[in-house]
């Protein structure tokens, strides 16, 4: 009879860990992170694909939003009210992206052309919307001619609304059913338009006039549409022979004395002489810094007469300065500078930086007027002229140049100092200035972007 221990010791090959052995934890530890590799490693990627692409959205709608101001900016620019304003606005915006219809070079998104189909990525430029209002211009998603938005006639526009859109590749979007195309259309919109009336303005003419009625808030008592013979100011003699006030420029219906603001910069060392400054001032407005009252004018302030501008006697010439200032006037018209002109100093230098109107022809109707904007003058409103003391600047409104009859251009020589001028109110921006520190119903503004 034959027996079997069960109290030998244990086998150890066939011998298994049990379940709490360390070598069993770490094989499952070890499974675990395989399996959360497998399951992570692709969100992960997912995670920084969806980075990828929505950071070139968003960078693609950077680009063209900054187009889109731009545009905007430039075309609110040459919104003047007249009827050829719109087409000189839409060619000027059109001037400051790069596209296949006009050569500019300055704006594109992800090297891609603004406006131009590249590839299968295709980019537009809506037309500009124009507006009277700024209400309207800023409302979006009414349609164009609703109840809700109005657009406006060439004349009347004082606002725009661009609209650029961009399509842009996507890497991992694309592998989702919404994006199955690989890309993706991105808007920008700009609103610009001129601002509230400015207190400060700089870059502005200093022919300065007196208001007809300093009650009349809006236009001063001048009259829009009137062409006026501007005289420098003088004194009616009453000696022997008797000098009456020189008569009015034929094509003018009513007569309006100006004098020269003092703007002369003792500080210039480029045209130090007064000559040249005041042809300078009168050929486009000189810049200002809004921190000096340097070429820029303030409302509410106290300005004085320029030292070597004197108001004489009626019938005497006027002083050179004003002459040079006609000068300046006169480049509006053309580029050849007449010989009273002669004696400014550096002549031949200053007439080659400012160039004509493209439109020196002359209107009884302002809408009429197809220019750049050229010949129009912003010049400061005072309360009454004097020679002396100190006038108060009430404010700032516009006028269009106009040549003397049956000519293209003024005449800079003229013994008075006269030219003509239609007034238009307030109608066209100005490049700088600040509508803080005065209350003015009316007046110009310069552009902004209002969205």
């Amino acid at each position: 009879m034959s027996y079997r221990s069960n109290s030998g010791a244990a086998n150890p090959g066939c011998s298994r860990p049990s379940a709490g052995s360390p070598r069993r934890h770490s094989a499952q530890r070890g499974s675990v992170a395989i399996w959360l590799a497998v399951i992570l490693v692709p969100v992960i990627l997912g995670l920084l694909g969806f980075a990828l692409d929505l950071g070139m959205l968003y960078s693609a709608k950077g680009e063209l939003k900054t187009a889109a101001n731009a545009m905007a900016l430039a075309n609110a620019q040459n919104l003047i009210g007249t009827d050829a304003a719109t087409a000189a606005a839409q060619a000027a915006g059109l001037l400051t992206i790069q596209n296949s219809v006009v050569p500019g070079n300055q704006y594109n998104f992800h090297g891609l052309q603004i406006g131009v189909t590249t590839g299968s990525l295709v980019s537009t430029i809506s037309d500009p919307a124009y507006y009277a209002a700024a209400a309207d211009a800023i409302a979006s998603g009414a349609p164009a001619g609703s109840a809700a938005v109005s657009q406006a006639a060439s004349a009347q526009s004082k606002y725009v609304r661009i609209s650029i859109s961009g399509e842009t590749p996507l890497v991992f979007w694309g592998l989702l059913p919404l994006a199955s195309t690989r890309k993706l259309a991105v808007q920008a919109t700009a609103v610009a338009g001129v601002s509230a009336p400015l207190c400060l303005a700089c870059g502005i003419e200093p022919f300065a006039v007196a208001a007809v009625d300093q009650t009349d808030t809006t236009d001063f008592g001048f009259t829009a549409g009137t062409i006026y013979s501007f005289t420098y100011s003088c004194v009616v003699s009453t000696g022997f022979p008797p000098a009456p006030e020189p008569p009015i420029l034929g094509g003018a219906s009513v007569e309006i004395f100006y004098v020269l603001l003092n703007r002369l910069n003792p500080n210039n060392t480029v045209f130090p002489d007064e000559t040249s400054q005041a042809y300078q001032d009168a050929a486009g407005g000189l810049p200002g810094s809004t921190s000096t009252a340097q070429a820029c004018f303030m409302v509410n302030n106290t300005e004085t007469i320029w030292v070597d501008a004197t108001v004489n006697r009626c019938g005497l010439t006027v002083a050179p300065v004003i002459t040079a200032a006609l000068c300046g006037l006169d480049a509006r018209f053309e580029s050849a500078q007449p010989s009273s002109c002669n004696a400014i100093t550096n002549i031949d230098t200053l007439s080659t930086i400012y160039s004509p109107d493209n439109d020196v022809n002359t209107y009884t109707v302002y809408t009429d007027y197809a220019g750049n904007g050229r010949r129009i003058i912003t010049i400061p409103i005072v309360d009454s002229l004097a020679n002396t003391t100190s006038m108060t600047v009430l404010g700032y409104r516009q006028f269009l140049l106009l040549p003397n009859s049956g000519d293209t251009d003024l005449v800079p020589g003229d013994t008075a100092g006269r030219f003509l001028g239609m007034y238009i109110g307030s109608v066209a921006p100005i490049s700088t200035g600040r509508f803080d520190g005065c209350t003015q119903t009316a007046g110009p503004g310069k552009v902004v972007l209002h969205q």
